[in-house]
Order: C-alpha cells, then structure tokens, then sequence
C-alpha cells in the first residue's frame, strides 16, 4: 500500500492544519493509500497543534486584562508547550479594531509559563505570532523574573522561544503595530517605550535585547524572555525534529504540504519550503495545496492554487473539501497509470 504524508501548515483564517491533514488524509484513503498526519508550524500560530494540541487549560490575564482559558500542553517527557496567541493574541483583543495597542499586555503569557514551571516542566517551548502586544515583554517579564534565569542550569527550567521573524527589538511598533491597530502617533509613543525597554532590560538582567536577533517577535516579547535567559531559535526546524518529520518524509511515497498563501516568504523558514527541501533531498514527490498562489513562485514546485482550481467562493466556503479534491486528482493523475 502507497504511503502518504500530510504535512501542512495552516490556513490562516480559514482552516487549522490538523484539518488539512484530515483532508488530505480522506483523499488518501479514497485512493487505498494509508497517511500519515504530522501537522506543522512554523513557531507561530499553530505551534500547539503540532506538538499534538492541548492538554491543560489555565484561567489568565488577556491582553486587555480580563481573564481568559487558554489552552497549553505539559509532556510526560517534561516538555511543555505554551502558545502567546492563546493568552495574550490579537484575536483576543478583538482584531486590530478592538485592541488596544499601547495597553496590551503579555502578562497572560507569562502566567501560563509559571504554570507550566509550577508543574515541573524541565523544558518550555513558547511560539511567537499573532500577538495584541508591544509591550517590549513586560507583563510577561514581571510574572516571571522570580523564575528566572532559563538557562537550564542548577536545575533550572530552559525555556525556548520560537519564532519566525528576525525584527530588532526597537523596530516592534515600526513594523507590526499598524498591523495591531496603532496610529502612527502610538507607533512612535510604543517606540519610545521600547527603547527605555533596552535599559531597563540591561540594567536588570545585564542583558542588550538590541543586540538579539528576532528579540522584536510579538511586540517585543522574544526580547523580554531572552532578558531572563530564555534562548530564541527558528521555529520551523524545531518543531521539524520534534514530530520526526525528516524520518516521516523519507518513510512516503508522496507528500503533500500547504498553506493559505504560497509566495515567495513560503521558501524563507516556513513550513512549505522546509518540507519541499527535505523531500527533494530524499527523492520523494511532492504537492503544495495553497489557497492562492503568487505567479512568482507559480513554477516553482507541483502546486495546485485552490482559488484558480475551484473558484473564489468555493476556495472560502469549502476549503478541506477543494483540499481533498485537488489531492484526490493529483494521485489520480500521477500515480493511476503507473
């Protein structure tokens, strides 16, 4: 029996990727293959359901104060998995429309990483993205300093911040807050707080979050934790190692990967151009399912655009269904006759 490997990011706004792997999974199963689900992320939204979705659920402060659940996971290895977007995300906040961008707080972040300390996590993975804040860290920061630093030592947790970005901590507001709702007067009042952040920081902790690459992800906050020690990295190959996905790839016959929109950032850390690399490097073919496709990139790999396949509506209204379609044909086209 033919093997294939489901392997997509999500498709922001419209389906989460444990339910294109689903999708995928069905058009498999329609053409007597088995398939292997390893949904992915890229350290931000998502991170969770890659590392196999929640399982605790802790009351903490929203970005704007009032309490909300949100849901994280605690490993029986000792790792655990805290996901900002969950505690302290723009979606919270009611989109850009209804956040605050200057009051947003980080402090519901920080909470849910002290309940994974407090339950004897060894390791915490917190993912950056889709975050209310800039707030430069300091709500997380102020919950968790008492617990710091994260080095792993003297029996010490580590924490690991993943992230998809490599904005200098002073750029946060320049860069993302008009995304958050902030004018261009609080971009530069948020600014101006992001740089008194630097000294505070170093006058604390002894450590320059200037200096730190990607220290600006969700508002700051990558460079509030790394000012306790907590180390950044990519987080598209540490969620690879985690779920096995090099030995998943070189185990199928086939994969397919995919994701909202395929452009040419699909090919810089994110999830769809890892997962293409890594099956060209075992000879294994392979399809990205995009809801659209940037003509730029169009040539670039198998691809099937599900707004060109199926139309606009149906792309939006349906789109595990057109998922599954596009996957069933391609199968039916490649592999039938062989």
């Amino acid at each position: 029996m033919s093997r294939l490997l489901a392997a997509p990011d999500k498709f922001r706004g419209s389906a989460s990727a444990p339910e294109v792997a689903g999708a995928v999974a069905a058009a498999a199963a329609a053409a007597g293959w088995s398939c292997v689900r390893l949904p992915l992320a890229d350290g931000g939204e998502g991170t969770l359901d890659a590392f196999g979705g929640g399982n605790r659920r802790t009351s903490v402060t929203g970005p704007h104060g009032r309490p909300v659940e949100a849901a994280w996971r605690m490993g029986d290895d000792g790792v655990a998995v805290v996901e900002m977007a969950l505690a302290s995300g723009l979606v919270l906040a009611g989109g850009a429309e209804g956040n605050d961008p200057v009051a947003a707080t980080t402090r519901g972040t920080g909470e849910l990483i002290a309940a994974a300390l407090d339950e004897g996590a060894r390791l915490v993975v917190v993912s950056l993205g889709g975050s209310a804040t800039t707030d430069g860290g300091l709500g997380a920061v102020d919950v968790l300093a008492p617990y710091a630093p994260f080095d792993g030592r003297d029996g010490r947790a580590e924490v690991l911040v993943a992230c998809d970005v490599r904005t200098p901590f002073v750029d946060a507001a320049a860069v993302f807050g008009p995304q958050k709702g902030a004018t261009a007067a609080e971009v530069t009042q948020l600014t101006d707080r992001l740089r008194r952040l630097v000294g505070v920081y170093l006058e604390r902790f002894g450590v320059d979050v200037s200096a730190i690459e990607g220290a600006g992800a969700a508002g700051g906050l990558g460079g509030g934790l790394a000012a306790l020690g907590a180390r950044l990295t990519a987080g598209f190959p540490l969620i690879a190692e985690h779920t096995g996905l090099e030995a998943a790839v070189a185990a199928a016959d086939a994969v397919v990967t995919g994701e909202g929109r395929l452009d040419p950032e699909s090919f810089n850390g994110k999830v769809v151009g890892g997962v293409v690399e890594i099956a060209a490097r075992h000879g294994v073919p392979v399809l990205v399912v995009a809801g659209a496709v940037d003509a730029e990139v169009a040539g670039r790999v198998p691809s099937v655009a599900l707004r060109d396949e199926f139309g606009e509506e149906a792309s939006w209204r349906d789109p595990l269904g057109c998922v599954t379609r596009a996957t069933t044909e391609w199968i039916r086209r490649e592999w039938t006759a062989q």
